[in-house]
């Protein structure tokens, strides 16, 4: 493996982004390549003029929340009344149903982040004469519902580019194209802050426009006068918030409340103005998340017991999972074994699971080829879920099976990630100000791997609860650095030499900010 330097690194991940189209947010595509969204826009504004009734229906997801919170600020901001309604994942089910348009008494319904399969209610909402707007990001089944419009980049005739966008994006699209025929003057950038969040968290490529616009929104995140972002920094402590934090700390506190309980506890939270009640709505998130915690490790410990690693794929199941954290459960498995990952709850004779992909496996696909089997299936390529009876759950697993067996190796790694071997002496301040630049990192822009050999292991030092992970101080050539090793599976002694494949990332402990590593693999000599 070749030995890498600084200016190599730079030219390795440069080459990501070569084919980028939108790299800046004024080269971002116009509304008008999205099919329908005039028409969408043009209906919205008739309400708008007649004070029609309107009701927002989204997603108990990060993404499906932050939609919501998109469309009702700006119906705050012209001074238009509306509904919100995000279905309750344990009531309600996922997305647009009938008894949700039995509920609402309105003239027309937006979906946001859902909807493009919702075939019988858009058929109730003719018959109670609604006019419904279905904006959605999600694969479109080959029959359509009938609506009065369709946004969504992946419908036939929609003129979008071929970038992976989600429903906020797309929500956002449709305030942009509302902006222009009602003549207003808005500013569209105070949602990228929310639409950074919505990106991160719904897992889309960190390429083109959704890469621009991630590395604008944690600026504006920062200097957001938000309650909500104000109240995080607070109860975590935070000075400034850094790119990871989307991903790892304000996307999961969102998400946590339509897991465990609600989603409109996160709806009021972003959507807030009073930082007190921000502050109130936080600690029952919290409350969300720690909860989401205990039930993600001890679903997680469950289901290994059940994985058979020489299977080219995880299929794990289990009567009454909570299925709020059958996703997290998922992302673990795929990303421990490096293999696609299904996590299914069994209740009332049907099971239902979450997927997620590995390098180039394209999970929705895998799923589709199925649907004979399902009741229902929807997601993306790196991430999906389905609907079957049990009796089919075991013909679902072997199908899949010979399906995974039959792929390339190749598919299964992100060749992107292992760039090269690196001497510990790069990983200094210059190397982490290159790596920011190209942040930030997650699906189809991985944070890239180094192998670091012949390292001595200096002092080690179990963290955690439970000592589960590993901090090191490795050496080479007179120098040390810091290395931590989560959930470890090998415990190198003292004195002994290892090698390692790592990424680099910052440590600020007590604001003194140093370059660490981050272990993925560790092998003893």
């Amino acid at each position: 493996m070749n030995t890498l330097n600084k200016e190599e690194i730079k030219r390795i991940l440069a080459l990501r982004f070569e084919k980028d189209l939108h790299k800046n947010l004024c080269d971002l595509p116009l509304p008008s390549r999205l099919k329908d969204i005039y028409k969408g826009a043009g209906r919205i504004k008739e309400a708008i003029e007649k004070n029609e009734k309107v009701a927002i229906v989204g997603d108990y997801d990060v993404d499906g929340v932050i939609s919501c919170v998109i469309m009702a600020e700006f119906f705050d901001d012209i001074g238009f009344d509306y509904v919100v309604k995000i279905p309750n994942r344990f009531k309600d089910g996922y997305g647009l149903n009938e008894d949700i348009v039995k509920e609402l008494n309105v003239d027309l319904i937006i979906t946001v982040d859902n909807g493009i399969a919702a075939t019988e209610a858009a058929r109730l909402c003719e018959q109670k004469g609604i006019d419904l707007i279905i904006t959605d990001h999600h694969m479109p089944p080959a029959m359509l519902p009938k609506a009065y419009a369709i946004i969504n980049p992946k419908q036939k005739g929609c003129d979008f580019p071929d970038i992976e966008i989600c429903g906020a994006q797309v929500a956002w699209y449709l305030i942009a194209a509302l902006k222009e025929v009602c003549k207003l003057k808005y500013d569209m950038c105070k949602f990228i802050e929310l639409l950074a969040i919505a990106i991160m968290g719904d897992m889309m490529e960190l390429r083109d426009l959704n890469r621009a616009l991630v590395k604008k929104g944690i600026e504006k995140i920062n200097a957001s006068k938000r309650p909500a972002f104000k109240a995080i920094k607070h109860c975590c402590q935070k000075d400034k918030f850094e790119l990871d934090h989307i991903g790892f700390l304000i996307a999961p506190l969102i998400n946590s409340a339509g897991r465990m309980d609600d989603a409109m506890l996160s709806y009021e939270f972003l959507h807030t103005k009073d930082y007190d009640k921000a502050l109130e709505l936080l600690k029952q998130i919290v409350e969300c998340n720690n909860t989401r915690k205990e039930e993600e490790r001890q679903l997680f410990e469950e289901s290994l017991k059940q994985v058979d690693e020489s299977k080219p794929f995880i299929l794990v199941s289990g009567k009454d999972w909570h299925e709020g954290v059958l996703g997290i459960v998922a992302s673990r498995l795929a990303r421990h074994f490096n293999k696609p990952a299904f996590v299914f709850c069994e209740f009332e004779n049907k099971a239902k699971g979450s997927a997620r992909s590995v390098g180039k496996i394209n999970i929705l696909k895998l799923i589709e080829s199925q649907r004979n089997l399902l009741l229902a299936y929807g997601g993306h390529k790196g991430a999906a879920g389905a609907l079957l009876e049990c009796k089919n759950l075991e013909l679902f697993k072997n199908n899949l099976e010979k399906l995974c067996q039959e792929l390339p190796s190749e598919d299964f790694v992100n060749s992107e990630e292992l760039l090269g071997s690196l001497d510990i002496n790069e990983v200094d301040f210059e190397m982490l100000e290159i790596l920011e630049h190209f942040e930030p990192f997650g699906h189809k822009n991985p944070r890239p791997l180094f192998e670091f050999k012949e390292l001595v292991v200096k002092n080690k030092k179990r963290l955690g609860k439970d000592e589960k992970h590993l901090k090191l101080i490795l050496c080479k050539d007179n120098t040390n650095i810091e290395a931590l090793f989560f959930n470890f599976d090998k415990e190198p002694m003292i004195g002994e030499k290892i090698t390692c494949i790592a990424s680099i990332s910052k440590n600020t402990f007590r604001g003194l900010l140093t370059p660490q590593l981050i272990i993925q693999e560790l092998f003893i000599k």
